[in-house]
């Protein structure tokens, strides 16, 4: 995908980035709004642990983060069996392990099958999800319980790339609304060890890839560079 030119930013195009780890949605968008030099706001955000693609709107194309947002995405990540955290992924530590061994691959893909079609899913308590005022995640960690209502997703595919336990490699293609980490803490409730997300990387958006994306220092030094060069 051809980088655009700071007057198109200007006027309403689209970056693709790819969100380091740690990184949070906010803080790319915080890092490029200077040298955007223009309105800017992400389509959909990627939790900190996750890395690949996010989708920035500038400009005019600011009003259409909400299309964006509504496009299918697809995953790939790393479910670690026989444990669970609190926040179903590696922000909190595991724990409740139990034995995992057991499991046979027919078990592990058979597992996997449920988790495919329209579902309702329950969104983790850590999540960004509004609850009486507040942030469910902002609840649950000052010792409160959160029930959040189940909502209905789609997952198009869960795929079992590789297995090598305690960890299973997949790939998936779901809506809008699907949270990963859900899936990892359903999955291994289903095999009956438990299981957190390990690692995620959002490979798609749409039509969009994350091949084409570029890490934010780099479309910085661009647009920098863009600038100088616009001057008379």
């Amino acid at each position: 995908m051809e980088k655009p030119g700071l007057q198109e930013l200007k006027e309403g195009s689209v970056i693709l980035v790819d969100k380091p780890y740690r990184w949070t949605s906010f803080d790319v968008v915080h890092k490029l709004r200077k040298p955007v030099q223009a309105k800017i706001g992400h389509a959909g955000t990627l939790d900190p642990l996750a890395t690949g693609l996010l989708i920035c709107c500038t400009g005019a194309y600011t009003k259409k983060i909400t299309e964006y947002q509504m496009l299918q995405k697809e995953y790939t990540g790393i479910i670690h069996l026989g444990a669970t955290t609190p926040t179903y992924d590696l922000e909190s530590e595991p724990g409740d392990f139990k034995p995992y061994e057991h499991l046979s691959e027919a078990d592990l893909l058979q597992a996997a099958q449920q988790f495919t079609g329209d579902i309702l899913q329950m969104p983790p308590a850590h999540s960004a999800i509004k609850k009486d005022g507040m942030r469910a995640y902002e609840l649950a960690r000052a010792g409160k319980e959160v029930k959040l209502a189940a909502r209905p997703i789609t997952i198009s595919a869960f795929e079992l790339t590789r297995i090598e336990l305690p960890e299973v490699h997949f790939r998936v293609t779901c809506s809008t609304g699907t949270y990963i980490r859900s899936l990892a803490q359903d999955y291994g409730q289903a095999l009956g060890c438990g299981g957190y997300l390990q690692a995620l990387r959002r490979t798609r958006i749409g039509p969009y890839s994350v091949e084409d994306a570029i890490e934010p220092a780099a479309w910085i030094s661009y647009l920098k560079e863009q600038s100088l060069l616009s001057k008379p």
